[in-house]
């Protein structure tokens, strides 16, 4: 079933580089052909002599540490700010008048964001309540973790921990959820975790914001903790980072934060850390 699940998983991410491979320049701003063209030529190795140098050939926690010092020298966004971000860094590859949203799958018009039945929204993947950060300048406002949602979806994941196993729901796109966990549906699992493991070493207690920690529990509830840590490791081995997400990362990169995702980058630094 996991060879199954991977060899999907490959598939889509070759399905998604032959369409952005196929996006017509006049349907972009520039902000956004810039960023895509960026995304054609860079790979993860050409950061490592220059973003990662310090951090390349360690393990546990002083990689920990040093992805931490590279990755918190970033431009940080207000909050109002997010909604035309997530225009960019989520639109749709194959219709560049939307945005895909995170755990429904399904493509929604970047004009209908907002709080009413039928909008998306702005998802905090590590919940802001885990933490207490809200929406403030910081870990509240950090798009590597912030995502397009269906307003009603949003609400149904709440700020429950991540774990398998639930009932699926309306417009949930094969995502599943229970009493206390939710579990996105499998083409988005291994990013929900990168961006989960990205939250753990980006905010370490500085900033005057919370040190933010995965564990193995689930219902952390306002604790500045989220599970299920052995979960999210699988999720991130199933599910490799593919072109929608490698080229987030750089547009986040290029033009808005000027921080990456360590760990869409190099997918194998969540073992070598965990």
């Amino acid at each position: 079933m996991l060879a199954i699940r991977i060899r999907r998983r490959k598939a889509v991410a070759l399905a998604t580089a032959a369409v952005l491979a196929g996006l017509a320049a006049p349907s972009l701003s520039a902000t956004e052909a810039t960023a895509t063209t960026s995304t054609a030529t860079a790979t993860a190795s050409d950061y490592d002599s220059t973003y990662y140098k310090d951090a390349v050939g360690k393990t546990g926690a002083d990689l920990k540490s040093s992805l931490h010092t590279i990755i918190s020298d970033q431009t940080k966004l207000s909050y109002s700010a997010v909604w035309d971000a997530l225009r960019t860094t989520d639109q749709d590859p194959a219709d560049s008048g939307n945005v895909i949203l995170l755990y429904s799958g399904l493509s929604r018009s970047k004009s209908l964001n907002g709080g009413d039945s039928g909008d998306w929204n702005r998802e905090h993947v590590w919940a802001k309540s885990h933490g207490d950060f809200g929406t403030s300048t910081g870990p509240g406002t950090d798009i590597h973790h912030l995502r397009p949602e269906d307003v009603r979806v949003n609400s149904v994941r709440g700020n429950k921990d991540f774990d398998n196993g639930g009932d699926g729901f309306t417009d949930g796109g094969g995502s599943l959820t229970d009493s206390d966990s939710f579990e996105p549906r499998d083409a988005v699992k291994g990013d929900v975790a990168r961006m989960i493991f990205y939250m753990a070493v980006r905010y370490e207690g500085g900033d005057g914001w919370a040190d933010l920690e995965v564990n193995g529990s689930v219902d952390n509830g306002s604790s500045p903790y989220i599970g299920k840590l052995s979960v999210l490791k699988a999720w991130n081995d199933e599910d490799p980072p593919d072109a929608f997400e490698e080229r987030r990362n750089q547009v986040i990169y290029d033009s808005y934060q000027h921080n990456r995702n360590p760990f869409v980058d190099h997918p194998e630094w969540v073992e070598a850390i965990w």
